[in-house]
């Protein structure tokens, strides 16, 4: 089992750039795919990108197709979520968490474990 504590929120201006990182301590780290999810106050948490555990493959929501881009290094137990142009509506407490052992990846919280504590991303117009 891992542990994963995301950092890199903070406040931005609409347009600007973030990298939100998720270091994993525990073992194993390579073996799980990552999820990258958002919660904005009294919505639901949605998903926003995902990678395999191999790193081959990327996912991401349609709302943040072609200005965030996921990426893990398996050599640090970290992956990163490098967010661009960002919006007032990428506001939100932004977790990360891990897949089943070898399992692929989805986009519902469900299938994912071992959430972090979360970082906040805030951004103004």
């Amino acid at each position: 089992q891992v542990q994963l504590q995301e950092s890199g929120g903070g406040l931005v201006q609409a347009g600007g750039s973030l990298r939100l990182s998720c270091a994993a301590s525990g073992r194993g780290f390579a073996m799980y795919g990552l999820g990258w999810f958002r919660q904005a106050p009294g919505k639901e948490r949605e998903f926003v990108a995902a990678i395999t555990w191999g790193g081959s493959t990327t996912f991401y929501a349609d709302a943040v197709k072609g200005r965030f881009t996921i990426s893990r290094d398996n050599a640090k137990n970290t992956v990163y979520l490098q967010m661009n142009s960002l919006k007032p509506e990428d506001t939100a407490v932004y977790y990360c968490a891990t897949t089943r052992i070898l399992s692929s990846i989805g986009s519902s919280p469900a299938e994912y474990y071992n959430w972090g504590q979360g970082t906040r991303v805030t951004v103004s117009s």
